[in-house]
């Protein structure tokens, strides 16, 4: 009874807040009208028997997100894992956006080999690592599952590994501009994402700390900085593909001795 008791209390919460309720019908719509049929052309293999078309994965899989929302009535290592599954599914989508587009498909690439340590390439996976961190850590403390330095410390390294890969990439690669232009966004959406997390820290612990249900600035905060954070994290992804694309890593030719000591006489 108590359990039910509970249970209850979340339903009646969840649904007397019309944003989320907008929220969980809206989603799937977008994913299976914008983004489904927009990517279903460019997945067909076929009209033979036997062939799959990219609309019999993507309906299945909206459909396991759709269960998967209804883990935040669930502990919040349950929930933490929903946020993070859902924006690695972006990011998903945003990485095959950016392999189907047409400059992908068509445009020779530039190379230009990358000597430095650690590399471009190490920096950028490096980002996408501490913004995945970042978001375990952002989830637990919505969710009340621990409190909140340790995303707020967190949020510190995070600044200052994508600001380094930032700095590198426009300081030594801005010639090429598949590099240039999403490293531009990534460290302009890092400084928005900083201001957004400081007013959603104002709003959720100093001012909103007592609030009996939450407030419009708390939850207008709040939903801004998840947004961006995923803009940022899937931003992060495609310069990731890009620096991997256009700056391979160099490696120093290894001459075995004998030809060394040969050539040298």
């Amino acid at each position: 009874m108590p359990a039910f008791t509970l249970w209850w209390r979340e339903i009646v919460r969840f649904y007397r807040q019309k944003s989320r309720v907008v929220g969980v019908l809206a989603s799937p719509l977008v994913f299976w009208l914008v983004i489904g049929s927009g990517f279903g052309t460019s997945f067909r293999s076929g009209s033979g028997p036997g062939q799959q078309h990219y609309m019999d994965y993507f309906y299945p899989g909206a459909l396991i997100m759709i269960c998967l929302l209804y883990t935040s009535f669930q502990p919040p290592a349950v929930s933490t894992a929903h946020a993070t599954v859902a924006q690695t599914f972006f990011c998903i989508a945003v990485a095959i956006a950016l392999f189907t587009g047409r400059n992908w498909v068509e445009e020779q690439p530039r190379v230009e080999f990358d000597s430095h340590r650690p590399s471009l390439f190490t920096l950028t996976l490096l980002s996408v690592f501490v913004l995945y961190v970042q978001l375990i850590l952002g989830g637990m403390f919505r969710h009340h599952g621990m409190s909140w330095w340790p995303h707020v410390v967190h949020a510190v390294i995070v600044a200052f590994v994508l600001a380094w890969t930032a700095v590198r990439a426009l300081s030594v690669y801005s010639q090429i501009e598949a590099v240039r232009r999403p490293a531009i966004v990534m460290l302009s959406l890092l400084i928005t994402q900083l201001c957004l997390g400081f007013t959603a820290f104002l709003t959720r612990v100093a001012w909103g700390k007592d609030a009996v249900q939450p407030e419009l600035p708390m939850v207008a905060a709040t939903v801004a900085h998840v947004a961006v954070g995923a803009l940022l994290l899937a931003t992060t992804v495609v310069l990731a593909i890009q620096v991997w694309r256009h700056v391979p890593v160099a490696f120093a030719e290894r001459i075995p001795e004998a030809q060394r000591d040969a050539s040298a006489a």
